[in-house]
This record gives C-alpha cells, sequence and structure tokens, in this order.
C-alpha cells in the first residue's frame, strides 16, 4: 500500500512538473529577455483553451492588418455569455493588451496571469468572468524590431506603435478610423465591463517607481462609481502594490516640469481608452510600467497590479456591481450632462513620489547644457497631485435627435457603441432646435489622420423640419447618454463635429455672379428696409466691411434668401422636452 502510495504521488508530483513545463512562457524561459511573435501568443492562449474548459477563444471582427481579434473568455461556470453574466449581476473584468505592441508588458504579463488562475494559483471569486484581448494592435505587433522604442530598457525585440495604417489606436476610439476600433467597439458593447484595464509602458521623466498608473478622472466617471473610485479603490490599489514591492504612482504627467514640483492627472478623453470606457460608466485604467526599468521588472509588476486588481474583485466585487448598474440606470433618467473638463488647481493632494535629484550637465554632443537624472541621489517626499477636474460646459439632453439617414458613418457608429434608434415611418414634419455652427478653430497640422476642430461655437435657432422616411430617432433614455451626447453635441471636445465627421457642411456648395447678384440684392434691400438698417450698422462697427463692396454684397447674400440652408447647419437636430 505504501507503494501504490509512493507511486501516485510521484505521477501527480510529474504532471505537476509537466503542466508547469508545458505552460512555461517564452518571457520565463529567457529570464525575462525576450517576447513572442504574434503567431506565438495565440498559440499559447489557444493551448489554454484547448487545455482548460474555464475558458474559450474566440474571434471577434477584423483588424486593419488582415488578421482577426482574438478574445480570451474565462468563466469557471462555462457560460461564456455576456448577456448571461449581466442577469446574474456578475463583475466583468476586462483586459487589453498590445494596443502599442512596442509596449507588450501586459501581453507578457496576461500569459502568466491567466495560466496561474488556471493552476489555481491565484483565487478568484466563482462568479467572475473575464475577457482578454492578447493583442489588440496586431499591424504593429507584426512589424517588429529592437530600435522603434529608443528610451526603452527590453525586450530584445518587440513591435511598433503605429497599426497596420500607422494609426496609434489610442486616439482612435471616438473616431473609429480603424478596423481595430469598429472590432473593439463591439466586443465592449458586447462585455459591458464594470472594469477595464489597458496595459502600456510610459515615456518621460526618470524615477524609482517601475509601475505608473492613470485612471480615469473620478470627477468625468461621476456618479456612485466616480466616488469608489476616489474613496475606496485607488486607495487599495496602492497600498495593495506597496505590499509587492512595488510603490506605484500616479502616471508621471509632469511634462515641460520636474516631477518633485507636483502635477496634474492625465485627462483622457474619449479618443483615449479609458476615458472611452468611462464614457460607458466602466472603471478604467491604463498602467504605465517604467520604460528605463528591465523588462522583467516591468512584466513583473502589471503582473502584480493584475494581482491587486483580482484581490480588490473578491472583496468589493458585488459593491462594484451594484454601484455600476446604479449608475447606467441613473444615465437614463440624468436631464444635464458635463462636457470640456477644466483642471482646478485651486485643489489637490499629497501623494508619496520616489524619485531621483535632476540637474543640468554638458552634453557631450553640444557642449551645451542637457537635463539629467543622478540616479546614486534618490529622494521619497510627498509632492501635489492635482485630480480635481470641473466641468467647462453643462447641457440639458433632449428627448432626442434626429439624424438624417444619409449621415450613415456617424449612425454606423453609433450603432457600434450600442445606441438604440428608431426609424421615422413616413415623411413628416417635427418641430426642432437647429445648432448652426457660427466659428471654430482648425488645427493647421493633422493629428491622426484628421484636421481637429476645437472651441466651436454655435447658435440656436428653432424651426419646423422635413424628415424623411429613414431617418433615425434617437431617444434619450438610454445607459449610453452620456457617450451619445459626448460625440453629438458639436462643442464637445470629441465631438463627432471636432473629429470632421460633417465637415461638409462647411463649404458653400452654391454662389453668385457679382455683376447679376448687384441688381437682386440692391431690389432686395429697397424691399427689406430693416436689412437695409442692419448693414449700415454693420458697416459703422467695421471699417474693414465699409471700405469693399464685394465684402458688402457678400453680407447681403448672407442675410438674403438666397444663401443655402445647409452651409454651417449642422445635421443632427434635438427634440426638446
Amino acid at each position: 500500500m505504501k507503494i501504490i502510495s509512493l507511486l501516485v504521488l510521484a505521477i501527480l508530483i510529474f504532471q505537476g512538473v509537466s503542466a508547469q513545463e508545458k505552460y512555461i512562457t517564452l518571457f520565463e524561459q529567457t529570464e525575462g529577455k525576450e517576447t513572442p511573435i504574434y503567431s506565438e501568443v495565440i498559440q499559447y492562449f489557444q493551448t489554454l483553451a484547448n487545455d482548460f474548459k474555464e475558458v474559450k477563444m474566440v474571434e471577434m471582427g477584423m483588424t486593419d492588418s488582415g488578421f482577426p481579434l482574438h478574445v480570451l473568455l474565462f468563466d469557471r461556470q462555462e457560460i461564456f455569455d455576456p448577456k448571461k453574466w449581466h442577469e446574474a449581476n456578475r463583475l466583468v473584468l476586462f483586459i487589453n493588451n498590445g494596443i502599442h505592441p512596442g509596449e507588450p508588458d501586459g501581453i507578457d504579463a496576461s500569459m502568466m496571469f491567466l495560466r496561474d488562475i488556471l493552476l489555481n494559483k491565484i483565487e478568484v471569486p466563482e462568479d467572475l468572468a473575464m475577457a482578454i484581448i492578447p493583442v489588440y494592435n496586431i499591424g504593429g505587433h507584426l512589424n517588429r524590431g529592437s530600435f522603434s522604442r529608443v528610451n526603452q530598457n527590453g525586450p530584445e525585440e518587440f513591435g511598433f506603435r503605429g497599426n497596420a495604417r500607422n494609426f496609434d489606436l489610442n486616439r482612435d476610439f471616438i473616431k473609429a478610423d480603424t478596423k481595430n476600433t469598429r472590432s473593439f467597439q463591439q466586443i465592449f458593447t458586447w462585455l459591458k465591463p464594470q472594469l477595464f484595464i489597458d496595459t502600456h509602458v510610459s515615456n518621460g521623466a526618470d524615477y524609482q517607481h517601475v509601475m505608473t498608473l492613470v485612471s480615469t478622472s473620478h470627477d468625468m466617471l461621476g456618479g456612485e462609481m466616480g466616488n469608489y473610485l476616489d474613496q475606496e479603490l485607488h486607495p487599495k490599489l496602492y497600498s495593495g502594490m506597496k505590499s509587492k514591492d512595488f510603490p506605484m504612482a500616479p502616471y508621471v504627467n509632469a511634462w515641460g516640469g520636474k516631477p518633485e514640483d507636483g502635477w496634474a492627472q492625465f485627462k483622457d478623453n474619449g479618443r483615449y481608452s479609458s476615458g472611452y470606457a468611462a464614457l460607458f460608466g466602466t472603471l478604467s485604467f491604463m498602467p504605465e510600467t517604467h520604460m528605463l526599468k528591465p523588462y522583467d521588472q516591468r512584466v513583473a509588476s502589471t503582473y502584480a497590479l493584475m494581482e491587486t486588481f483580482m484581490e480588490i474583485i473578491r472583496e468589493d466585487a458585488t459593491k462594484i456591481v451594484t454601484k455600476a448598474d446604479a449608475d447606467r440606470k441613473e444615465k437614463r433618467e440624468q436631464e444635464e450632462f458635463c462636457f470640456n473638463f477644466i483642471l482646478d488647481r485651486d485643489q489637490h493632494k499629497l501623494i508619496e513620489y520616489m524619485g531621483y535629484e535632476s540637474g543640468q550637465k554638458p552634453s557631450d554632443i553640444s557642449g551645451l547644457p542637457r537635463l539629467y537624472y543622478d540616479r546614486s541621489k534618490p529622494f521619497t517626499k510627498e509632492v501635489k497631485f492635482y485630480d480635481t477636474y470641473t466641468a467647462g460646459l453643462n447641457i440639458k439632453k433632449p428627448e432626442a435627435y434626429i439624424i438624417p439617414q444619409g449621415w450613415f458613418t456617424v449612425i454606423e457608429n453609433l450603432q457600434r457603441n450600442g445606441v438604440q434608434m428608431d426609424e421615422i415611418k413616413n415623411d413628416t414634419v417635427i418641430p426642432v432646435t437647429i445648432y448652426h455652427v457660427a466659428d471654430f478653430q482648425t488645427a493647421q497640422r493633422p493629428y491622426e489622420g484628421h484636421y481637429l476642430h476645437s472651441n466651436t461655437q454655435i447658435i440656436l435657432s428653432h424651426a419646423m423640419i422635413n424628415f424623411r422616411a429613414g431617418d433615425l430617432m434617437i431617444p434619450m433614455n438610454q445607459e449610453a447618454n452620456r457617450y451619445i451626447m459626448e460625440v453629438l453635441e458639436p462643442q464637445s471636445e470629441d465631438s463627432f463635429f471636432n473629429w470632421n465627421f460633417f465637415d461638409t457642411i462647411l463649404q458653400a456648395k452654391e454662389g453668385y455672379s457679382a455683376y447679376v447678384f448687384e441688381d437682386l440684392a440692391s431690389e432686395y434691400l429697397k424691399q427689406n428696409p430693416e436689412v437695409k438698417k442692419e448693414l449700415e450698422e454693420a458697416k459703422s462697427k467695421d471699417e474693414e466691411l465699409a471700405k469693399s463692396g464685394p465684402a458688402q454684397l457678400r453680407w447681403v447674400y448672407e442675410h438674403s434668401p438666397w444663401k443655402e440652408k445647409e452651409h454651417n447647419r449642422y445635421p443632427v437636430y434635438r427634440v426638446e422636452k
């Protein structure tokens, strides 16, 4: 009997060793020096899906590279259906990796993290549902080399920041120019996670911290989730990482200054992954390991952060789900929404920062003074962290928006994001509020394929507008209300208008021949003396107008019935309550 018991024990030990060897990653095999190529990443996760019934790998949507996105679903209950997860009030954790494939820390950490969960090395709640995108920017991951991250300390080879069409995918979450983002939006809408993590590596100052963290703004997130993030989740995250010997600081957003003088929280608008997720009431984070730290330390810190999140989930899962549900339901009824947040520098927190003394020394290249950090002089001190944002614009929601069917790119974008809309069944006339674009500024250089508008000014009017069967009515009683207003209100910083979706309205399509219109304009002013009076007043206030005949003729045209109504008229209409 004793011999049999020893034999069984030997078999179990052998099986355990075999399992360890089977699932060891390239990162571990090379002692933290290498990260796998794309096909090896997918094969590793496929092996886990084949060997463990709690895991399922699915393909969901195409990317610009020609390869589909893969999503790993983890569920001990083997349901793999987000709709049923939410019906059962389960927490959904969503981890995205490789949005910038030159920053592969999260890819390697996720491989080991999921493996160790499956091998019962990490305790997870029985009802946890988790989704992982192994590599989001596949095109960038395929574009491997050793030189594109000039400041980065390992791994030996890595991917490139731009995707297959050279887009930075972490600027694309609103405009969705890429197939990657369009697929991601559908995945995100399908999952509806309460907690989202998008893994990164930072650039910037030198300091002792291996891990820094971009959290979505608690003020912009708002509601119960915003309060929970600020008052409970942050303290637990920072204390948890400190206990694992990875003391963490907020992302060191100290460009143009010294970190020890304090810095502002990174403002994650909807174009960024964390800001996009927050529009849907999701707790969202971008971990940023420090580029100058060795790769093995960076991956270890990312793994430690995932462990810390899991510890908090074990304790707070029910609380997070309850607060997320409450906030999402409240968004249906909320009457006013906040936009264009502004940093409040009159308020700050004190945080612990572990830095190095900086100074100036002669450059070996130019002989002129250059910045350097002296690692022989570390320090730890409290610094000011500015993380209070206040709304720069408040807008009351309408009863509904109406979008004519011809604006199909906007409509498709909304639909991918789970926005519900109803077709108008018959040609009809509806009283609406109209936005006229009065002024805006446009960037002089392209940014991610666009010439962004900003400081958009509008003038409101009210009219009866003819709509056709097939035009779309968007009722404002949805969980997606915050996202809808973010993209449809033209003054919002990340609105579709500011991202150039409506630029065709900014160019007049009709005009006039001056010698012909002179006579028409003269007759029009005689028949409309009040317009003639307005012109004289305008000339008295504008010397350039008073000196220019063509400018005065243009003024008359702009104030006449011949002026085309479509020019500068924003083609999204508000149905007021």
